[in-house]
């Protein structure tokens, strides 16, 4: 008779006797299998747990992890069965199929019914739930049952199925197709596993005759595996996402933006629509945002000289603090943190933004809308009406802004804002070349802050690297050693895991004032601020590497400093 699998695990001595007894007693009152009750009482992973069935029941256990599986394989057996059984094809051999599957509960059903379809033998080997689920979207992309059973039903029904990528289609017919519940269910999977994959940006592209799919994931844009037949519903797609933004779908000529609000699960979010007009159809970027977001300055990733400096700043009675970067350095959240700091009943705080990418409870949000002539310069007008103690301008994009944010600074209010500089000292010529007088910034201007944001390595996979000509660098004179992440799929095989920023602060001190009331260049700037303590992007950057958080090379290719 074979043996229980509870007396298979005491004794290979995964658990002990009086673990199995409490699983059993939870197994009576919840009628799970007695695995399942072990694995949710901590007791034993499901790796033990399948390689122990594995021995009872004589099926071998595999590790997807390392196994490359042939595109054949996955041409032979439809997405469909795949998703319903939550199995992967791993092996076709002389017409018996190999699938893998860690749900042993409809196991005879489910070997039974795939070889119904396909008409073949069917053999399985036992694997990890994540590692099974991981397999299918790595090997037959997103929504893939979805697409296969759209196209399936509009074949069924003997309808021309024709890729819809740069094809112009009756709008009518578009949104009848946007609303189905099938071309509803294929955009949450997409939106779905963007946020599973902590992507900020979701990308669709369409090309001559694909189309495309990719994710930002820390700041570096990744292909998304999807079905080569999402083309034939490019159409549908696109409608949808305007369907769920309120933007005309019958228009396709102008680039279109909105705003879409989902939850996903317990967490709410904001998500930002942007349709562009390409020559082979819209281009559609989803900005994923959360609502719940919290901002603080100890978060960003400031070392803590650079943000005791920040910190004595922002709390300045008046002024004007800049921050310089390009876009997606993480300006808006270094303002937003700073905000939050300053943010309670004793201040008035406005902000005046294009577009306002999370709100802030207890703080008057201005959105810019230039079709009735709310724009950055008049919407600052009006707000001086408005008694603030902080206003913040989300760029100062021309001389009419940067006035009214000078003339603002200069009558007692803190002007938070940014400009578009390659680094700190790059804003004192950016303010002068729009045409603000020297005096001014020099009466204005508290400091200029410039940053970006270089990848975390991974802290699953990190490890220290040994060759001295390749992984050491210099930091104040001393060689340190440097550290790498492996590549897990905890980083997507990256190394790389999450942002932080690294930061370079300019204080407008007498002697920096003395030189931009001379017009001395940016660099003669930059020297005197490094000569008086400032760390430049590359120095901050050195210092995050000798911490171990980041490389060298990703604070040399974001910095593009030549050491």
């Amino acid at each position: 008779m074979a043996k229980q699998i509870g007396d298979i695990l005491v004794e290979k001595k995964l658990v002990t006797e009086e673990e199995l007894q409490r699983a059993l007693a939870e197994q009576e009152k919840t009628g799970e299998f007695l695995g399942s009750a072990l694995i949710r009482m901590g007791c034993i992973s499901e790796e033990q747990l399948l390689q122990s069935l594995s021995e009872q029941l004589n099926i071998p256990f595999t590790n997807l992890k390392h196994l490359t599986i042939d595109r054949a394989v996955i041409q032979r057996v439809p997405a469909r069965l795949v998703e319903h059984y939550k199995v992967m094809p791993i092996r076709w051999e002389r017409d018996v199929l190999t699938i893998a599957l860690s749900n042993l509960h409809r196991y005879t059903w489910a070997l039974e019914d795939i070889g119904l379809h396909l008409g073949c033998e069917v053999r399985a080997v036992l694997a990890c739930r994540d590692q099974v689920s991981e397999a299918i979207r790595k090997y037959y992309g997103v929504g893939a049952e979805t697409i296969e059973t759209i196209l399936a039903q509009k074949q069924g029904a003997g309808a021309l199925v024709e890729p819809s990528v740069g094809l112009e289609e009756k709008a009518e017919d578009i949104e009848r197709r946007a609303e189905d519940a099938s071309v509803i269910k294929l955009v949450d999977q997409i939106l779905q596993e963007a946020i599973q994959q902590r992507a900020t940006d979701i990308h669709i592209e369409p090309d001559r005759d694909e189309l495309a799919v990719r994710y930002r994931v820390d700041g570096i844009l990744y292909d998304t595996r999807v079905s080569p037949d999402i083309k034939y519903l490019y159409s549908a797609i696109v409608s949808r996402i305007k369907i769920m933004a309120r933007l005309d779908i019958a228009e396709r000529r102008v680039p279109q933006d909105g705003r879409i609000k989902i939850r996903v699960g317990q967490r709410e979010l904001d998500l930002r629509v942007s349709i562009l007009p390409s020559v082979y159809g819209e281009h559609v970027v989803i900005r994923i945002l959360p609502t719940d977001m919290l901002f603080s300055l100890e978060q960003l990733g400031l070392l803590p000289e650079d943000l005791d400096i920040l910190q004595r700043i922002i709390r300045e009675p008046h002024g004007m603090i800049l921050v310089t970067g390009p876009t997606g350095s993480g300006k808006t959240t270094t303002l937003y943190a700073s905000l939050s700091t300053l943010n309670t009943r004793q201040r008035k705080i406005i902000t005046v933004e294009d577009p306002i990418e999370y709100e802030l409870r207890g703080i008057t949000q201005i959105h810019v809308n230039p079709k009735i002539n709310v724009t950055f310069a008049n919407a600052l007008r009006s707000m001086l009406r408005h008694d603030p103690d902080i206003m913040m301008v989300g760029e100062i994009r021309d001389l009419e802004t940067a006035e009214v944010a000078v003339q603002a600074a200069l009558t007692g209010h803190l002007v938070f804002s940014t400009l578009h500089t390659n680094d700190a000292a790059g804003g004192v010529a950016r303010l002068i070349h729009m045409g603000i007088p020297p005096y001014l910034i020099t009466s204005a201007a508290t400091a200029f802050i410039a940053q970006r944001l270089v990848r975390l390595i991974c802290t699953e996979c990190r490890h220290e690297v040994s060759d001295p000509t390749t992984t050491r660098i210099l930091v104040g004179g001393e060689p340190i050693p440097a550290y790498r992440g492996k590549g897990c799929e905890a980083c997507r095989f990256t190394g790389y895991h999450g942002r932080t920023g690294i930061y370079e602060i300019l204080t407008v001190n007498d002697r920096i004032k003395e030189l931009i009331m001379e017009r001395a260049s940016s660099d003669i700037l930059k020297k005197e601020a490094i000569r008086v303590g400032m760390k430049t992007l590359y120095q901050d950057g050195l210092k995050k590497v000798a911490a171990g958080l980041t490389t060298s090379e990703e604070v040399l290719m974001t910095t593009q400093a030549d050491g």
